[in-house]
């Protein structure tokens, strides 16, 4: 039987918990878009959740470049980068680096040779645009890659010293340790102190988001239906599942949220 029937619908959570609520952390590619673009509707759902003074936290895989202006444009409290290496508060498009570097220049030359070990056996493979805007991490495209290509993948990097992670958009070489809860709990911890486990809720789509995933962390958890894709692969499997998938199952999860809420007199 497949590990994800056991998967309960988030349409089954209770209201109680629902309205517990404060705090959402989510994932962004394939989990906040429809075939990589924002949609209107996303838009009117943060709107939402801010109005009931939700807030919403990003937590992506993307540079630190392209989340700094993205996270000033959206009705949101934050953002993270590059899968839990650098922080963006409220207001500010200066990163918190959450992944010491001593020396960046080092760090960068470093990931780009491993970049270049990798391609000695893997001579398909093609770094991503974004590389020069990124800080922690180096990325290249995914897309090219079966399941196998990226577990042999992984284990290279592992034992050149670093870690590996991937999406449905990106592969990321990374420092060992670099991941989106690790970077979460160091967020709640030093700027978001005033959150419960019980109030946080994360949200994602493929295995770069699987450390939200983690219950002893974060107790609720939610997949958009597309992690459908991954979910037999992942070591921790979210709470719940929408039944719609990308941004529509965004929207579904926040709806519910909404819904949960006590109607002020």
């Amino acid at each position: 039987m497949s590990k994800h029937l056991s998967l309960t619908a988030v349409s089954e959570v209770s209201s109680s918990c629902l309205a517990n609520i404060r705090l959402i952390a989510t994932d962004m590619d394939g989990t906040l878009t429809r075939r990589g673009k924002f949609t209107p509707a996303l838009l009117q759902a943060l709107e939402n959740l801010a109005a009931a003074n939700i807030k919403v936290l990003i937590v992506t895989g993307r540079s630190a470049g392209w989340v700094s202006g993205l996270s000033s444009l959206m009705p949101v409290a934050g953002a993270m980068a590059e899968n839990g290496g650098l922080y963006f508060g409220t207001g500010n498009q200066k990163p918190i680096v959450l992944t010491p570097i001593s020396d960046l220049a080092e760090h960068r030359q470093h990931l780009a040779a491993t970049f270049e070990k990798l391609k000695t056996q893997f001579p398909q493979i093609q770094e991503s645009a974004d590389n020069c805007f990124r800080i922690t991490d180096w990325t290249f495209d995914v897309a090219t890659l079966n399941q196998d290509e990226l577990q042999t993948l992984d284990r290279l990097c592992q034992q050149m010293g670093w870690g590996f992670t991937y999406s449905n958009v990106q592969c990321h070489i990374k420092p060992q340790g670099q991941d989106k809860a690790v970077g979460l709990l160091e967020v709640l911890r030093e700027y978001l102190p005033d959150y419960l486990p019980e109030q946080i809720l994360t949200v994602g789509d493929s295995p770069n988001d699987e450390s939200l995933f983690n219950r002893r962390y974060f107790p609720v958890s939610v997949g958009v239906a597309n992690v459908l894709e991954y979910v037999d692969k992942l070591q921790n499997q979210p709470a719940y599942i929408t039944a719609a998938a990308e941004v529509e199952g965004f929207c579904e999860l926040s709806s519910y949220i909404l819904q949960s809420l006590p109607i002020p007199n």
